[in-house]
């Protein structure tokens, strides 16, 4: 069966760090992978939200540890507010395991939808804030650049 995209990469999304900008990929690979197990038996989504969603849990926290980690380096004034709104998503998704695991009502149409959504609209308001400071960083530097490098990151 063929793969169906329920979003796709676009430049738009592109925050101008190639680590961020393959992390968003991969999230929206997710959502597409999630939107493509949305079937019509309930028993079967359930099986494989659970066999995926520890993984991309996980994916999501390392991620916004990455952005966090760019943010402090380099003194990003929205940090705080930036570091809330990832707190709030990964809460919200923990509380859906949870009434997953409670056996409440489960549409994995309803998740795919609500991680898109919020996915998209985080990309189009949240982080395109940090790309702008970091243009404006990168227009004070010699060469017009600015190179965040994973060691670096590490080393913080």
């Amino acid at each position: 069966m063929p793969k169906s995209e329920l979003v796709r990469w676009s430049a738009t999304y592109s925050v101008g760090i190639k680590l961020i900008d393959d992390q968003h990929k991969g999230l929206l690979d997710l959502v597409n992978d999630l939107f493509n197990h949305v079937s019509a038996d309930e028993a079967t989504e359930r099986a494989y939200f659970q066999k995926v969603i520890q993984t991309a849990v996980n994916y999501v926290k390392v991620h916004f540890a990455t952005e966090e980690k760019i943010m402090l380096a380099t003194r990003f004034p929205g940090y705080a507010e930036h570091k809330k709104a990832h707190d709030t998503f990964v809460l919200t998704v923990v509380d859906n395991i949870r009434d997953f695991e409670a056996g409440k009502k489960f549409t994995l149409a309803g998740f795919t939808r609500f991680l898109k959504d919020w996915v998209l609209t985080h990309i189009a308001i949240m982080d395109k804030q940090y790309f702008t400071y970091f243009k404006q960083i990168a227009s004070r530097k010699a060469n017009g650049r600015l190179t965040i490098n994973q060691g670096d990151l590490q080393r913080r």
